[in-house]
């Protein structure tokens, strides 16, 4: 068998040829969590004019889909974009935490027991419920690169 990989004018270059993404993933996300680099982002801001974009913030009902994950990326563009363009815009997640697709999630995960719950109770389980899925959607958005409030969401 003929070695053509010698043959090929490739570049010389230190950037790795495999994306390896399940190994550099934690690190890259590690890398921006030590150097603060959203803090330190608003902190070089400040003072410029400001741009604020009013997010409508997914229901807490269930993990990330195409829909979500389109629609933030978008809007992280729209910000860092303007940030590029010398204004002060910051992101300031946020996370729509009650309402039927929540309880409907609710109901569907606790099958015949939900239905039973008194009131009280089963508004108690969707807030553990919807507290829960921001935890998981949270660590998704970070995962897609969107840089925001993650620490103090609204």
């Amino acid at each position: 068998m003929a070695d053509y990989k010698h043959t090929v004018n490739l570049p010389e270059t230190a950037f790795p040829m495999k994306a390896d993404l399940a190994r550099r993933e934690p690190e890259m996300l590690a890398w921006w969590e030590e150097r603060g680099a959203y803090r330190r982002l608003r902190e070089i801001a400040k003072g410029r004019p400001p741009f604020v974009l009013h997010d409508g913030p997914p229901y807490a009902n269930g993990a990330i889909h195409l829909g979500h994950s389109v629609n933030k990326v978008l809007k992280d563009i729209i910000v860092k974009s303007r940030s590029l363009d010398g204004c002060d815009a910051p992101y300031v997640p946020g996370w729509d935490c009650h309402g039927l697709p929540i309880e409907h999630a609710v109901e569907k995960a606790g099958g015949k027991e939900a239905k039973l719950l008194d009131a009280k109770a089963f508004r108690q389980r969707c807030r553990e419920f919807a507290l829960e899925q921001v935890d998981v959607q949270r660590r998704d958005f970070i995962r897609l690169g969107v840089m925001g409030d993650w620490a103090d969401p609204t």
